[in-house]
C-alpha cells in the first residue's frame, strides 16, 4: 500500500537539526546568546531611567515611546533597502545601531542623551525584524520555515528568561555601575552575530536577483499591497498584535496593578510563567501543527487568547489576594500557549507568500502591522482602565481575539494557495 505525505511520521527535533542547512544551524546557535542580553535590560528600563538616572516618570514614559515609534517610521525604508542591498548588509547595520544604542544608554546622564540611545535601539529593532525574517527565508527551505520560526521563538524566550533572572540578581539601584554593566553586556551580546555575518555567513542573503522581465512598478509598496492575500494578512497581523502583544506588554500590567492589585513580584512571576510555558511547549506544539492549515492554527490561537483575557478579567474579581496573583500567572501561561501557535505560522505565511526580490518589503509591511499596535494600544488600555471601564476593556479584547479567528478563516484562508497555507497534501476531491 502506498503512503501519502499525511501518513509520514512527523520529524523530531534531531531530524530537523540534521536536515537544516549549515547556515540555518549557525543562525540558531546564537539566538539565545543575543537575547540573554535583551533579557538583561528589558525589565529594567523604567527603573534605570527613573530611579537611577532620576528622570521623571512622565519623561520616561515619553522616552520609552521613542523606540517603537522610531522603528515603525524606519520599517518602510528598511524593507526597500533589504530588497536593494540584501538582508545580510542591513542586519549588519542593525547590529551596529543596537551596540551604539546600548553604549549611549549605559553612560547617558541626561534626557537628550538617553533619548538618543533609545532611538538608536528602536531604529535597530525596526530594521532588524524584516532583515532577520528575510535572512532566514534566504537560508531555510520553505518546508522547514515554520519549524525554524518556532524553534527560534523558543530559543529567543529562553534567552530573555535567563537574561531577566541574571539582571534581577545583578542590578542595584544604589549602584549605577550595575546598570551600566547590563547595558554593556547587552551591547556585547550582538558581537557574535556580527562576527558570524562577516565570517561564515558572508556569502548569504546578498543583493537579491531581480526578475529581468519585471517592471519598476512591481517593486513598490503599492504593488505589493495589491497582490493577493497581502492586505488580509496584514489586517490579521494588526488585529492579532493589538489584542495580543501590545496588551501583554502594556494593558495587562496596568490591569494587574490597578484592578487586580497584584504586587510587582507577582507580576514578575507572571512574566516568568509566560516564558517558561513557551520554552516547554513550543517544540511539542510544532510537532502537532505540522501539515495543518496555518490559518486554522491562528484561529485556534484567537480562541485561546480570548480565554486568557477572561482569566485575567477574573483576577479583578478578587483584588489583592493570592488568587488574583495566581490568576494573572494563569493568564500569562494560557496566553503563552497561544503565542506558540502564532509565532511559527505568521512569519512562515509572509515569507512563503513573498517572492525573493520583494521579501524585504513583505517583511517590512508585516513588521509595521505588528509594531503599530504598540504605539496605539497604551492610550487605549490606559483610558479604559483609568476610567473604571476594566470590564469593557476585557470584553473588547475577548471580542477582538475571536475576530482574529474569524479573519483568519473567513478572510485570509480563501485567498491563500493550499501549499502556502501549510497544507502538505492536496485536499480530497
Amino acid at each position: 500500500m502506498s503512503t501519502t505525505p499525511d501518513a509520514a511520521p512527523r520529524p523530531g527535533l534531531g531530524s530537523f537539526w540534521h536536515d537544516l542547512p549549515r547556515e540555518g544551524r549557525l543562525l540558531l546557535s546564537i539566538v539565545a546568546i543575543e537575547f540573554i542580553g535583551t533579557g538583561l535590560v528589558l525589565p529594567f528600563h523604567v527603573v534605570y531611567l527613573n530611579e537611577v538616572r532620576g528622570f521623571g516618570l512622565s519623561d520616561v514614559g515619553l522616552m520609552l515611546a521613542l523606540p517603537p515609534l522610531a522603528g515603525f517610521l524606519l520599517t518602510g525604508p528598511a524593507g526597500a533597502a533589504i530588497d536593494r542591498l540584501g538582508a545580510r548588509v542591513m542586519l549588519l547595520v542593525t547590529l551596529v545601531l543596537m551596540v551604539l544604542g546600548n553604549l549611549v544608554l549605559a553612560f547617558g546622564e541626561t534626557i537628550p542623551v538617553a533619548a538618543v540611545g533609545l532611538a538608536l535601539t528602536g531604529i535597530g529593532f525596526g530594521i532588524s525584524w524584516p532583515a532577520v525574517q528575510s535572512l532566514i527565508a534566504a537560508v531555510v527551505p520553505r518546508d522547514m520555515r515554520q519549524r525554524y520560526f518556532g524553534v527560534n521563538f523558543a530559543l529567543l524566550n529562553l534567552g530573555i528568561g535567563i537574561g531577566g533572572i541574571l539582571g534581577g540578581l545583578l542590578v542595584d539601584v544604589e549602584r549605577v555601575a550595575t546598570f551600566q554593566t547590563i547595558y554593556l553586556a547587552d551591547a556585547a551580546s550582538y558581537v557574535p552575530a556580527f562576527l558570524l555575518l562577516l565570517g561564515p555567513l558572508r556569502h548569504v542573503a546578498g543583493r537579491p536577483v531581480h526578475d529581468p522581465d519585471s517592471t519598476h512598478e512591481d517593486v513598490g509598496y503599492l504593488a505589493v499591497l495589491r497582490r493577493p492575500a497581502v492586505r488580509p494578512l496584514l489586517l490579521l497581523s494588526f488585529v492579532g498584535a493589538f489584542v495580543g502583544y501590545s496588551q501583554l506588554n502594556t494593558g495587562m500590567p496596568a490591569f494587574a496593578r490597578a484592578v487586580s492589585e497584584v504586587s510587582t513580584k507577582g507580576l514578575g512571576f507572571a512574566f516568568a510563567a509566560n516564558t517558561a510555558v513557551i520554552v516547554v511547549l513550543q517544540l511539542l506544539v510544532l510537532r502537532h501543527i505540522d501539515g495543518l492549515r496555518r490559518t486554522r492554527v491562528i484561529a485556534a490561537m484567537g480562541f485561546v487568547w480570548a480565554g486568557s483575557w477572561l482569566v485575567l478579567g477574573a483576577s479583578g474579581l478578587v483584588p489583592g489576594t493570592l488568587g488574583a496573583t495566581l490568576l494573572v500567572a494563569a493568564f500569562a501561561s494560557v496566553f503563552a500557549f497561544g503565542e506558540t501557535l502564532l509565532q511559527p505560522t505568521i512569519p512562515a505565511l509572509v515569507n512563503d507568500l513573498a517572492p525573493d526580490h520583494l521579501r524585504g518589503r513583505y517583511n517590512a509591511l508585516s513588521s509595521a502591522s505588528f509594531s503599530l499596535p504598540s504605539i496605539v494600544a497604551p492610550p487605549f488600555a490606559g483610558f479604559l482602565i483609568d476610567h473604571g471601564l476594566s470590564a469593557v476593556y476585557i470584553g473588547l479584547l475577548v471580542v477582538g481575539s475571536i475576530a482574529v479567528a474569524a479573519i483568519s478563516v473567513l478572510v485570509v484562508e480563501p485567498r491563500l494557495p493550499a501549499g502556502i497555507n501549510g497544507v502538505t497534501a492536496p485536499d480530497p476531491p
